[in-house]
């Protein structure tokens, strides 16, 4: 940090100080610094719909520039209640869905890392690598993830694949022409801003080095292992059985009581119902391990039940979810099988029945 105590013209090392944090804040009472925001926040709202054509369903949104350009210049304060405003203003100008609050998180976080790194700082391209990538990673990918979970629960009724493969590897493709084109960009307006006196930083850090392609190719390296190890953990910890359409269940379902009851004399085909808790597979396993709660259906409580309701059948029962089962009267726990088949041909390779667990 400069020795100047005047705030003019300022620079931090970093943003990790109360001193960063002062000036930051102080930039909200600026008439001229308001005046540049409100700018901002209407070139992000005006080019929100307009992006560039990279290859197939690969796009640049042109508001990106303007985000990164107005963090630079008023910090992360300012930026993230911009954000606020322009993903407000967005979705009320340009809806594609119905609008769902947390969403304004995902802007704001983009926001205040483009400052972070960028506002009252020393502009280099490793700076500018930096943010990208905390963007495209951190914002885009972790943080958007449980995001879109609750907005396809709370708002679209449907379930949200956590392990989207396809938007990872986009943004990490996107993440090194991104960089490339913010430098270009930054390059091209710090010189009249700092003449204005917006920003105190120049442009001899943008040049775009080895150093900085190196920078690119490790962190594009490193966030595709961790993209790479997290779809290994996904494959080995998700259960196929979730994403069961009710024809798939009542088959599956079905298929497991028949198995059970043929390989177990304590089990009665006919009022038996196996209910697949779980379908998990590994990679290099070439068998799928199911997880099977097996009941007895109570003949008397289930007839009583279907004759108050039309809905209520056989198959409604045989084609019982975990927890569907488990809040039912009529059936009770008798057991739990653990069945293994061969994951391409579907053809059974054992089971083991535990009788009372």
């Amino acid at each position: 940090m400069q020795s100047n105590r005047s705030d003019a013209g300022k620079l931090f090392e970093s943003p990790f100080s109360r001193e960063y944090w002062r000036v930051a804040a102080g930039e909200f009472k600026k008439q001229r610094v308001l005046i540049f925001a409100a700018l901002m926040i209407a070139l992000r709202v005006a080019l929100k719909p307009l992006s560039i054509p990279i290859a197939a369903d690969l796009r640049i949104n042109i508001a990106f520039f303007i985000n990164a350009f107005g963090a630079m210049v008023f910090g992360p304060v300012v930026a993230a209640a911009a954000a606020a405003v322009s993903d407000t203003l967005g979705c009320l100008l340009f809806p594609t869905g119905p609008y769902f609050f947390p969403f304004i998180f995902i802007e704001i976080a983009g926001s205040v890392i483009f400052a972070l790194f960028l506002y009252r700082a020393e502009v280099t391209a490793k700076r500018v690598i930096l943010s990208r990538f905390c963007i495209d990673f951190f914002v885009n990918i972790v943080l958007n993830t449980p995001v879109m979970w609750l907005y396809y629960r709370m708002v679209m009724g449907r379930s949200y694949v956590l392990f989207d493969l396809v938007r990872m590897v986009k943004n990490l493709v996107m993440f090194p022409i991104e960089s490339v084109l913010l430098i270009l960009f930054l390059r091209t307006v710090i010189p009249p801003v700092r003449r204005l006196g917006y920003v105190y930083t120049g442009v001899e850090g943008l040049r775009f080095t080895r150093k900085n392609r190196l920078t690119i190719e490790g962190l594009l390296m490193a966030g595709a292992l961790a993209v790479a190890g997290y779809a290994i953990y996904n494959y080995n910890t998700t259960s196929l059985s979730a994403s069961y359409t009710a024809q798939e269940r009542l088959q599956r379902n079905v298929e497991m009581g028949e198995w059970a009851c043929a390989e177990s004399d304590a089990l009665d085909e006919k009022d038996t119902v196996a209910v697949i808790e779980s379908a998990m597979r590994k990679l290099g396993d070439p068998n799928l391990t199911y997880t099977v709660a097996l009941y007895r259906l109570d003949e008397a409580a289930f007839e009583a039940k279907a004759a108050s309701d039309e809905a209520y059948t056989l198959d409604t029962v045989r084609g019982y979810s975990k927890s569907k089962a488990a809040a039912d009267d009529a059936l009770t726990r008798v057991g739990t099988a653990t069945a293994i088949t061969d994951k391409k041909t579907g053809e059974h390779v054992s089971i083991e029945i535990g009788m009372g667990e």
